[in-house]
């Protein structure tokens, strides 16, 4: 099933959210895996990205990494996601002979071989199938969280800054899952001292 040259993919979701952590994956996919629609997530319809994700899963050796809204205030947002990744290239059950890893830099102090790739869940099946696994993680986790608080839309704009989220802001005031040190929200939070618990 898995070759001894084993290939992890690995990517992020959620760099650009105003609220909630950033997600990784760390996916070895099975080589008798059906790559045929596995593609960069983005491109990919909510539900058929569900039932993707699933199917991967059943036919992969994967592992989700999170950073944590504080961190990602603490350490910055690339720093942040840098960290998920290492997370989740360590919990992998099974040790990769290389990692795939999309955009520019790699996760410090990773102890094997690996490469960056620029836009590597259009190029590598196995970041487009690490990013299919993550975005769907999260997005799950920002459905939930939207129950709790539903004046921001989570459930359909997963914390991106779109209209009805940067209204909800300007509405109901600043929640602990918002990232302070982003623009939007520094900029609300210094004209307020309001924050939802």
């Amino acid at each position: 099933m898995f070759k001894n040259n084993k290939i992890a993919g690995v990517d992020e979701v959620g760099r650009g959210c105003l609220a909630g952590p950033v997600f990784s994956a760390a996916v070895i996919l099975n080589e008798k895996i059906n790559k045929k629609d596995i593609k960069d997530s983005k491109k990919i319809p909510f539900k058929k990205r569900i039932l993707l994700s699933k199917y991967i899963k059943k036919n992969s050796i994967y592992a989700v990494g999170i950073a944590t809204v504080d961190e990602i205030d603490k350490i910055n947002i690339l720093n942040a996601s840098l960290l998920s990744m290492q997370r989740a290239l360590n919990k992998l059950k099974l040790k990769p002979a290389i990692a795939y890893i999309d955009g520019h830099f790699a996760p410090k102090g990773i102890k094997i071989k690996y490469k960056t790739i620029i836009r590597g869940d259009e190029k590598i099946t196995s970041i487009a199938a690490a990013s299919i696994i993550a975005k769907v993680a999260r997005d799950l986790f920002m459905i939930k969280l939207s129950k709790k608080y539903p004046k921001y839309n989570w459930h359909k704009n997963f914390g991106y800054g779109t209209t009805e989220h940067l209204n909800g802001l300007k509405k109901y005031g600043v929640t602990k899952h918002h990232r302070k040190k982003f623009k939007p929200i520094h900029n609300i939070l210094s004209h307020t001292t309001r924050e939802t618990p």
